[in-house]
């Protein structure tokens, strides 16, 4: 009598398990459909943004040299001028600290007599064309 009733709560919890199990499983039934001018679109979007950023825009180097430096030398500038952007960029075998985004040749030389006091080998990298 007592093997029997083990038997039917056994076969009662295996019973409860496989029913939890699939009463909570979920199946993935959705499908995401997109036009691809879209995408065609994100592209030229990139490229022309790509292009103002580094075409339009003067920048002003104030150091090249090895990776820790030049990281050091953009946190100094960061500190000193809160509100100009800053980035690091290599060019083998340096690394090179830009910063500003100017549009004209005459923002630039205006931010270059505020630098040079601080970088005296600054110089204003021109856009590519």
């Amino acid at each position: 009598m007592k093997k029997t009733t083990k038997h039917k709560s056994l076969l009662l919890l295996l019973l409860s398990i496989f029913y939890g199990v699939n009463s909570f499983s979920q199946e993935s039934k959705s499908k995401l459909s997109q036009d691809p001018k879209l995408e065609q679109l994100l592209k030229e979007k990139r490229k022309i943004n790509q292009s103002i950023a580094s075409n339009e825009s003067y920048k002003v180097q104030i150091f090249y040299g090895d990776s820790e430096e030049s990281k050091r030398k953009l946190q100094e500038f960061k500190r000193e001028f809160k509100d100009i952007d800053g980035t690091i960029t290599y060019g083998n075998p340096n690394y090179k600290v830009m910063v500003g985004n100017y549009a004209s040749r005459i923002e630039v030389e205006k931010a270059m007599l505020e630098f040079k006091k601080k970088y005296p080998t600054a110089l204003i990298i021109k856009p590519n064309n």
